[in-house]
């Protein structure tokens, strides 16, 4: 079971080798939201960004032929997440549009999934045109869920009654009226059994999908054998090369405006998901910093 008081008093992201910037000189701007209003099996999301923040102290700062924190971290205050949902994502976009105004790029910890809402209002405030691409073990497409229409099983009927254009990655678990969507609408998708079957193709995103990108990660889109810390595990997931090799597909040729992981549910005594996750949010850096080069 997850202890709170574990997670407390967390430090900024990746802060033993990389002392923290300041927000002007930081090109990651990263925003802890520990959300948790309507998880439907296992808790213990809001326990998630603090577990992030202390397990990154133990990353190595180079990785893969570099050190991506030198282009500046920078680690926010948590968002407020007490309060109605509607409160709270008012509160995750106004944070978002502080980095957005700054012309650097926001990556979200989580918190649970419903908190993507949040960002994906900034930057449509923002007049950018962008896409998402949903790194998921479920597509998240129900209207509405035991009663909410702000459920994390709802995020992203959200985001497509916004209008945005949708690519889900590693889905595995769907209801009916979900996958009616999906074939009913323009959401184009690699579901986790075409991926274990045929791999990746060379480029996974449509030629017409927009160049600008958010892309979301919900941890339960990785394999319960390497994640296991999560609220609604789903066998059949990614393993830890194909969700870096599908990251880098997608990025290629695109610029990602900002991201977030989201859905760890850290259990004490438990590290490794605590530190898979952290080691993707840097991971997700270094391939963001390589493409934009």
């Amino acid at each position: 079971m997850s202890d709170s008081s574990n997670y407390a008093n967390p430090p900024a992201f990746h802060s033993d080798d990389l002392p923290p910037s300041p927000p002007s000189e930081a090109t990651f701007h990263i925003i802890p939201v520990p959300w948790e209003t309507s998880v439907s099996y296992g808790g213990g999301t809001a326990n998630g960004p603090n577990a992030i923040l202390h397990a990154s102290t133990q990353l190595e700062a180079y990785i893969d032929g570099g050190i991506p924190g030198k282009a500046g971290l920078h680690t926010t205050p948590p968002v407020n997440c007490e309060g109605e949902a509607p409160e709270v994502l008012a509160r995750i976009r106004a944070a978002t549009t502080d980095v957005l105004k700054l012309g650097k790029t926001p990556i979200l910890l989580g918190g649970e999934h419903a908190m993507t809402l949040g960002p994906i209002q900034a930057i449509k405030e923002s007049g950018v045109s962008f896409g998402v691409v949903q790194f998921d073990a479920h597509a998240d497409l129900r209207d509405i869920y035991q009663g909410a229409l702000h459920s994390h099983a709802c995020v992203m009927k959200r985001i497509f009654d916004l209008e945005i254009p949708i690519f889900q990655i590693g889905v595995r678990a769907l209801s009916e009226p979900e996958a009616d969507l999906r074939n009913a609408s323009d959401i184009d998708f690699l579901d986790a059994d075409a991926i274990a079957r045929s791999g990746f193709p060379e480029n996974i995103l449509p030629a017409a999908f927009p160049e600008n990108l958010f892309i979301t990660f919900d941890v339960d889109g990785l394999d319960p054998s390497i994640m296991p810390s999560t609220g609604t595990p789903e066998p059949g997931g990614l393993s830890w090369y194909q969700a870096l090799d599908g990251l880098e597909n997608v990025m290629k040729g695109r610029n990602v405006i900002g991201a977030d992981i989201v859905e760890l549910a850290p259990v004490l005594r438990f590290h490794s998901s605590d530190f898979t996750a952290a080691k993707l949010v840097y991971k997700m850096m270094d391939l963001i910093l390589k493409n934009r080069r």
